[in-house]
């Protein structure tokens, strides 16, 4: 698995498929690895490049303070790495918020945009959830702190089948990749400071806004949002999942994804 060494850390990326290029960016706690159930779907049409955020995965992680734009420029020269110049860009909570700093940056690199579950500034009771989960990530251990997540992220149909919350703290413990404390305390911060509100209006490419309706962490609200900023951007309400539906609800996920990429296939008609 390849890493370059950018803007002082080495990060690790993956690529598979192939097709026009199509970029995922994980969220808060995840690495490349949280877009494996939609994998197949997208690697058998696109060249699907994943990579681990600073301080995530098998990317370094520094111990100084974390800024979305900063991982914005990681992205920006993972491309210029790559010599890719334009791709479908796709980021998922936290990684929207990354996503969102990319086209604000490098409009030219960006053909489609895609915000998952993501949002333009926080309100109150979303920043005490991210400020508390950065505070507490080194004070319990790794069992504990997904106990206390992964409520705020899955839905009470998920809860339901004890199996699979059982399953996937049990992965986050056996990870052979966990996040360093200090990183889930600098990406908070790094959430927590983070305003494109005013901006939002300088997005000029096609952009999706999709999320669950029973997305209790980025609520409708959010996306909203980013669709009345956005001048190009289109909302996508999904009736099953929260804001984890890329694992709760992956089929739903990536249907409303392709139909959307549908529209940049050559000879595309409504």
């Amino acid at each position: 698995m390849p890493k370059i060494q950018v803007n002082g850390i080495d990060l690790f990326y993956d690529i598979k498929g192939t097709g026009e290029p199509l970029l995922l960016i994980a969220g808060f706690l995840c690495d490349h690895a949280y877009w494996s159930l939609i994998m197949p779907s997208l690697i058998s049409q696109y060249q699907v490049i994943r990579l681990d955020n600073r301080g995530m995965g098998r990317s370094s992680a520094p111990k100084s303070q974390y800024s979305l734009k900063q991982m914005a420029r990681d992205v920006a020269a993972l491309l210029d790495h790559l010599a890719i110049d334009k791709v479908h860009l796709v980021g998922h909570s936290m990684g929207g918020q990354i996503a969102q700093e990319l086209v604000l940056a490098h409009p030219e690199k960006v053909q489609s945009l895609m915000l998952l579950s993501s949002l333009a500034k926080g309100d109150g009771l979303f920043n005490s959830i991210i400020e508390t989960w950065g505070e507490l990530c080194d004070k319990v251990d790794l069992k504990l702190y997904e106990k206390v997540v992964l409520p705020w992220i899955f839905t009470d149909t998920f809860y339901s089948i004890p199996e699979m919350i059982e399953g996937l703290i049990e992965f986050a413990i056996r990870y052979p990749f966990p996040p360093a404390t200090h990183s889930l305390y600098y990406h908070s911060q790094a959430i927590l400071e983070c305003d494109t509100t005013d901006r939002l209006q300088k997005i000029h490419c096609p952009t999706l806004v999709l999320v669950g309706k029973q997305d209790i962490l980025t609520p409708l609200k959010f996306s909203q949002q980013l669709t009345q900023g956005i001048p190009n951007a289109e909302l996508v309400v999904l009736d099953t999942g929260g804001h984890g539906f890329l694992i709760e609800s992956p089929d739903t996920v990536i249907s409303a994804m392709l139909n959307f990429l549908q529209k940049f296939k050559p000879g595309y008609t409504i």
